[in-house]
């Protein structure tokens, strides 16, 4: 199947060279292509260039792009998506002024979710996860990392990972899975945390690797959840089980966390609300991307991940969902682009870079998607017609997408 886009107004994130990963100033850098065309054979990216070069080329099917832009899909390296039911009484208790730590302390949260998912079967897990995965396909999302971690039971994080596992198989778009056992003390263990974390070691752990069910694993390193001392116990046993880390760090307090999870060689350290110069150091010469979640901040009040402090300092930044019943209901990585120039002050170029190819080094699957490169796969964003790309975070209310392409077909 040869499909050609035609007379596109403007080709985003084009690159020749396929990069991993941009940093600092080289962030602000969004190569383009006016009045192009780009040619996908099957899955792939053949071919791309200005109009004027568009000679003689065979097609089974012709789009005309013209007024409208093209770019790789979004890479969206944080999710929750795999849940079962909401908390939006939660939602309205956080209006009527309790904190997230308050509705955690008497129950909610994450226990809260943990319970719904216990009491629902495998089957209808996947028929209420799937939805969501689709709609974000639908909002541009070409690949899409998925935590557990609603589980906090053996049963319950092998439910949560295999159907994580039976997304992947049902839907074309990239998919990774991130074993999360360490999200929260469950009730059986409130006054054992040191039982817990010894549980997901020696029981889960094994079951997981046997199974094949997760690529990284994650703790949430927080006050009041998982210490240092408890993160690095998670990492460490991970890694023995060929498991790369991705951990959540500095949400509402920062206390070492980051430079805990470079020394291990995390992929990426995600939330970041809080930083500190400690922590900017750490990442500075490692290979962990910071990851931040805007929408989170959004949607829970709390401080936005300092963009400019972390670009500022030569460093890169990708941006994710964080898609999640509690404290990120959406999977809109759209708006996240938008709230991420709006509240924290990056640029549409750095925007759109941080949800693209360093999205795509998040997730560790920067060879194949996240930027117009020949010999990546054609997941691509077909825009409706918009004076430029600022645009795009610019109207944040619109919807800016005319079609999305997942390996060359129309979706």
């Amino acid at each position: 199947m040869k499909l050609l886009i035609a007379n596109i107004k403007e080709l985003l994130q084009v690159r020749d060279k396929s990069i991993e990963i941009l940093c600092g100033k080289d962030m602000g850098i969004l190569p383009t292509i006016k009045n192009a065309y780009i040619l996908i054979v099957n899955d792939r990216i053949v071919k791309y260039g200005p109009m004027s070069e568009c000679h003689n080329i065979e097609t089974d099917k012709t789009i005309d792009a013209t007024g409208k832009l093209v770019l790789p899909t979004w890479c969206d390296s944080h999710s929750h998506i795999v849940y079962a039911g909401n908390r939006e009484q939660e939602f309205v208790d956080r209006i009527n002024g309790l904190s997230y730590e308050e509705i955690a302390n008497r129950g909610g949260g994450i226990l809260n979710s943990a319970k719904i998912l216990g009491n629902t079967s495998e089957n209808d897990l996947f028929e209420q996860s799937i939805k969501r995965v689709n709609q974000v396909i639908k909002m541009g999302t070409g690949a899409l990392e998925i935590k557990s971690g609603y589980g906090l039971s053996l049963e319950s994080e092998l439910k949560m990972l295999r159907v994580i596992r039976k997304i992947k198989d049902s839907v074309p778009i990239k998919i990774k899975a991130t074993f999360l056992g360490a999200h929260a003390l469950p009730k059986k263990f409130k006054n054992d945390k040191k039982g817990y974390l010894q549980h997901i070691v020696s029981d889960m752990l094994p079951v997981v690797k046997e199974e094949g069910l997760a690529d990284y694993i994650d703790a949430f390193c927080e006050k009041g959840y998982f210490s240092l001392e408890d993160t690095e116990q998670i990492m460490v046993a991970g890694k023995n089980y060929e498991l790369i880390p991705k951990i959540h760090v500095n949400q509402f307090n920062a206390f070492g966390g980051v430079a805990l999870a470079v020394k291990y060689g995390a992929l990426s350290v995600d939330h970041l609300e809080e930083l500190n110069d400690e922590d900017i150091e750490a990442l500075k010469g490692s290979k962990t991307m910071p990851v931040a979640l805007p929408s989170c901040s959004y949607f829970l009040s709390i401080p936005y991940t300092p963009a400019r402090k972390i670009i500022d300092a030569g460093l890169p930044l990708a941006l994710a969902t964080d898609y999640n019943p509690g404290s990120t209901p959406s999977g809109n990585m759209n708006f996240v682009v938008s709230t991420a120039c709006i509240k924290m002050k990056m640029t549409p170029e750095e925007a759109i870079n941080a949800a693209t190819i360093n999205g795509a080094y998040a997730m560790g699957c920067s060879t194949d998607y996240g930027s117009i490169s020949i010999g990546k796969k054609a997941n691509i964003i077909i825009t409706k017609e918009v004076p430029s790309y600022n645009y795009l975070p610019y109207a944040f209310g619109e919807n800016h997408i005319d079609k999305v392409i997942i390996n060359g077909i129309v979706m």
